[in-house]
């Protein structure tokens, strides 16, 4: 899984990059990065202490920011290569007022950031267009008609100023167009970087900075942090943090409240495999079949699958141990076809 986090200058979104990546960037270089956030998860940190196991291995999110991103940048295409694959975007937004900048306004920034990424697609778009049309003329293909017509309707609800990510695509139009990796298109997660003293409403932050009509349209989502809070939370022991959190009414991490709203966004789940070796957190789709659950373990585990061992990660807790799950009739067997769910701890039985 990859984000791209993206955001107008001066915004904190390389403060932001920092506390994910808990990496030490030179703030005052506008540039691009790449880093890897761990994913917390108190339900993975809770089977480790029953298993103790050798290894604890989380879940992990590939982050790349765009920190010279601009209104030229993206007009022009040079600020927006890392942005292509991304599965999607996390734009940070100022909430607070710095002196020297100007007044923030939140919903304004996501306007303007968003009315320019329609323009670099609809750029694209109408590029991609002409070659089909010249295409056309040497070849009649089904498959260039049909991506001439998608094409098209893209074209008329972008010039309607609005992002392709509104634009309902059956399962054929997405996958012919998926290949352009369109900016509007991509999921996006707004992230309201709020001032100290604003820290402990953070549930209300959104509707309080006019966010709610952006979150009307799919693939949409929002949540808030302090961004000077959480570098400082990212220094300390994990018992002076949790002090220094409750100071500001905070009961976690910003990075854990950001992983679950990408998670929610994007779909996903997590499962875990747990025992002496290792104790691992894996990242899948909801509704994936448990076939394919143990494919992301091993591809081999997916060809060999015979039955999987399931039992949700707090009934396990309560139990107390595996032996005593079986005796209570708790560890299921499920077959290829069963739907793994958020939290489950599954065994992968295989013939290999």
């Amino acid at each position: 899984m990859k984000a791209g986090i993206i955001g107008l200058p001066q915004v904190g979104k390389t403060s932001l990059f920092s506390m994910l990546t808990q990496t030490e960037v030179n703030l005052s270089r506008r540039e691009d990065r790449l880093g890897i956030a761990q994913v917390p998860d108190p339900r993975l940190d809770q089977l480790a202490e029953l298993y103790r196991p050798r290894k604890l291995t989380h879940a992990n999110i590939e982050l790349a920011e765009v920190g010279s991103l601009t209104t030229e940048s993206l007009r022009d295409g040079s600020g927006i290569t890392a942005l292509r694959p991304v599965d999607a975007l996390v734009e940070v937004l100022r909430a607070f007022d710095e002196p020297g900048l100007a007044i923030s306004d939140p919903a304004t920034d996501v306007r303007n950031l968003e009315f320019d990424m329609i323009l670099s697609d609809l750029g694209q778009v109408e590029k991609r267009i002409e070659r089909v049309a010249k295409d056309l003329k040497k070849l009649r293909s089904p498959a260039l008609e049909q991506e001439a017509e998608v094409l098209a309707r893209m074209k008329t609800h972008l010039e309607g100023e609005q992002p392709l990510r509104t634009l309902a695509l059956n399962p054929e139009e997405e996958k012919r167009t998926r290949g352009f990796q369109f900016l509007s298109q991509k999921p996006i997660l707004y992230v309201l970087n709020v001032s100290e003293a604003e820290a402990p409403q953070l549930k209300t932050a959104v509707a309080r900075h006019g966010l709610e009509p952006a979150l009307a349209a799919p693939n949409t989502g929002a949540t808030a942090i302090c961004a000077k809070i959480e570098a400082e939370i990212a220094g300390l022991p994990p018992e002076e943090a949790a002090e220094f959190m409750a100071g500001y009414g905070l009961e976690e991490p910003g990075v854990a409240r950001l992983a679950r709203a990408i998670y929610r966004l994007l779909g996903l789940i997590s499962f875990f495999t747990a025992g002496e070796d290792e104790c691992r957190a894996w990242t899948i789709s909801r509704h994936t079949r448990a076939v394919e659950g143990a494919g992301a373990i091993h591809t081999d585990l997916s060809k060999h699958f015979i039955r999987a061992e399931v039992i949700a990660w707090n009934e396990l807790l309560e139990l107390g141990s595996e032996a005593a799950a079986r005796d209570k009739g708790k560890l299921r067997l499920e077959g290829k076809d069963y739907l793994v769910q958020d939290g489950d701890v599954m065994h992968i039985r295989h013939s290999g």
